[in-house]
């Protein structure tokens, strides 16, 4: 008889659900999302419904290989793990005789369990004495801004947006990247909520909500300190919330009221000033307003800055007192799982270095104290989503570089490996995930067997260190005592509990308020800092200001003059960044690789709708199919991302013209700060 077993989605997306997988026969024969799980809601998204052809694709790795041919042209011989392992182990304890910090780990969002993505393979390399890897590839520009207003991510309840009045849908596009959340939308906008998006794109989302305002792509922050401008200038903020639980309000006041009247900002963000008064008489005067953001309008030079500037408008109107107001970027921090044991920093030898993955082209070709000599790639995909990816390959093709990379399928990263090792799926191995986007801790149970010789991240790691000779026992720990211990600080939650039942609301009043008055938080202040004495002691302005894109016309006139068209790749419907693209079904509902362009821009440069054009800049050029739209705002063109660039018919994708530049705050990547040139091919 079938059977069912609870799992989680592990994917990089807000709303990690909760999953049901009927197994038959010890095969996986249906996946659905759980009709009980609150925000779940029985349904799964467009990528994750074909979990199942992911999981039983022909082009699965089932064994571990070794390259024979040249790096980069992706040919291998099968071999065991045992010969794998040995010559793996030998030449990383080669280079760790020389230098450890000449070996790299590289991994991001390919899973976000706790234990098969930060836990063994953390403690692994720390144990070596290998390079640090920050990893800022998507986030930590708005983690860090959010963290120094806050001092926790969390933000509101998501199962109380239903009683909103007003929701603002800034830089997301929640039907595509947040879909659980849109049914809460839905309920409020039943109840009588206005709905509006902020977004260069007229996306999906845009279309469903009541008004779209298409903004300059990286002037969010000047946006939200023009309705913070307004709010002060007609007196309609919460004096009383702003004087319990804030510091440094009236500087704030200040500036905005000198510097970000509406009309300033409307010639920087391009959106009329008249737009902006109304939409921030609409915020002042509605109770509860909620603010959702997400981590594309970071993604700009002065990204941390405007995900400050957002986060602060809820404690200028109080929202945070009021179920269903306030703002979320993310609700990871609310979870108190214990980090420190899973990953043991402890372990890092004093003085070891850091290297940002955003700068990995940096790393492999310019490095030298010492070199990078050996990279391990895991839960992640360089070779596609990296930006500059000419830098990239050139330091991946480099013969004194070894590479090994842990994979589902070859993708473009692994046509460069030296040594190619297995990795199971979501299906076939245990974890534990918190989620950014609610606050219910989930139990992954396997469903069925490893398939072929492939095997979880936490095992791959336990059997290279004992082949290292690593005889340390927290390199042998059990996945279930990992787990054991990571929630043993989570109040009112067991591992029994959680193998019960597979998914727990966190035992927090209902609704959530996290930053209501009288709340002390764990700032230095003990409050929301608009004046951020953490910034000011980093050498940073301690008040929100605008800080412009890296290539725009403020800061790069020239640069802005012979690239005028502003480049943002967001992922496309039926990608998750490049997880998916080699899903037959998904692959053909992406189609091919596009460029929406605005009618104006297309017009001047000879461009008709199919036609194939190069779009470039000093960095390098990708091709795509151009689609003639309005759903562009002019001088803006989109590439929906990130194809595998051995998908594509000239083996590129929007990243051969993205920039290793970091943005103002957390050192993160900066994808949708990208000036350049479209051309008929």
């Amino acid at each position: 008889m079938p059977t069912t077993i609870r799992a989680v989605c592990p994917h990089d997306c807000p709303d990690t659900c909760g999953m049901l997988v009927t197994v038959e026969d010890g095969r996986a024969i249906r996946i659905a999302g759980d009709p009980d799980h609150p925000v779940t809601n029985g349904f799964l998204c467009t990528k994750v419904s074909k979990y199942l052809e992911r999981t039983y694709h022909d082009g699965r790795l089932l064994h571990p290989q070794i390259r024979t041919g040249a790096k980069g042209e992706g040919t291998f011989r099968q071999a065991t793990w045992d010969e794998a392992l040995s010559l793996i182990a030998q030449k990383l304890n080669a280079i760790r005789a020389e230098n450890p910090q000449s070996i790299l780990p590289y991994s991001y969002g390919g899973t976000l369990g706790s234990i098969q993505g930060d836990s063994l393979s953390m403690r692994f390399f720390h144990r070596i004495g290998a390079s640090l890897l920050d990893r800022t590839i998507c986030a930590t520009a708005g983690m860090t801004s959010w963290n120094a207003v806050y001092g926790i991510r969390m933000g509101t309840d998501t199962e109380t947006i239903a009683q909103s009045k007003l929701i603002i849908l800034w830089g997301t596009n929640t039907l595509t990247s947040n879909p659980h959340l849109w049914p809460f939308i839905r309920k409020a906008k039943a109840n009588g909520a206005t709905t509006i998006c902020i977004d260069p794109l007229r996306t999906r989302t845009a279309d469903a909500c009541d008004e779209h305002i298409a903004i300059r792509p990286g002037t969010d922050a000047a946006l939200a300190l023009a309705i913070a401008h307004v709010l002060f200038r007609d007196d309609a903020v919460d004096r009383q919330y702003l004087d319990e639980m804030t510091t440094g309000w009236e500087k704030l006041r200040d500036r905005v009221l000198a510097e970000y009247s509406p009309e300033r900002v409307s010639a920087i963000t391009r959106v009329p000033a008249a737009t902006i008064e109304s939409l921030a008489h609409r915020y002042a005067a509605t109770r509860p307003s909620f603010i959702r953001l997400n981590y594309g309008l970071q993604r700009h030079g002065g990204g941390g800055s405007a995900v400050r500037a957002i986060a602060l408008l809820p404690a200028l109107t109080g929202d945070w007192n009021l179920p269903g107001g306030g703002a979320q970027l993310s609700t990871s921090q609310a979870f108190a799982l214990d980090s420190a044991y899973l990953e043991r920093p402890d372990l890092i030898p004093p003085g070891t270095r850091t290297i940002n993955m955003t700068r990995l082209g940096e790393a492999l070709t310019e490095t030298d104290n010492p070199p990078v000599k050996a990279i391990i790639v895991y839960n992640s995909n360089p070779a596609a989503v990296a930006p500059d990816r000419e830098r990239v390959l050139a330091g991946l093709r480099r013969d004194d570089l070894f590479t090994v990379v842990l994979e589902h399928f070859q993708t473009d990263t692994a046509d460069y490996a030296d040594v190619l090792l297995p990795a199971t799926t979501q299906l076939e191995h245990e974890d534990l995930h918190k989620a950014y986007g609610h606050i219910y801790l989930s139990y992954n149970r396997a469903a069925i067997a490893p398939l072929g010789e492939s095997l979880p991240n936490t095992q791959i790691f336990r059997r290279l260190a004992a082949r290292m000779g690593l005889e340390d026992p927290e390199l042998q720990e059990s996945d279930e005592s990992m787990i054991r211990h990571a929630i043993a600080r989570v109040p009112g939650i067991t591992f029994d509990d959680l193998q019960r039942d597979g998914w727990i609301r966190l035992k927090v009043p209902s609704p959530h308020l996290p930053y209501r008055s009288g709340t002390k938080l764990p700032t230095p202040s003990g409050r929301i800092e608009i004046e951020s004495s953490r910034f000011a002691a980093e050498g940073l302005d301690p008040i929100p200001s605008y800080v412009p894109p890296h290539e725009s016309e403020e800061r790069s006139p020239e640069l802005a003059r012979r690239y005028p068209l502003a480049l943002i790749s967001p992922p496309a419907h039926s990608f998750l960044n490049s997880t998916f693209v080699n899903v037959a079904t998904l692959r053909r509902a992406a189609g091919k690789p596009t460029l929406e362009i605005h009618a104006g821009d297309a017009d001047r440069r000879g461009i008709k709708p199919g036609d194939r054009v190069r779009i470039s800049n000093d960095r390098g050029s990708f091709t795509a199919e151009a689609v003639i739209s309005d759903r562009v705002r002019p001088g803006v063109v989109s590439a929906p991302s990130v194809w595998w660039p051995k998908m594509t018919e000239d083996r590129t994708n929007a990243n051969h013209t993205t920039s290793q530049a970091v943005t103002d705050i957390g050192g993160g990547a900066t994808f949708y700060d990208n000036l350049v040139e479209v051309s008929p091919a």
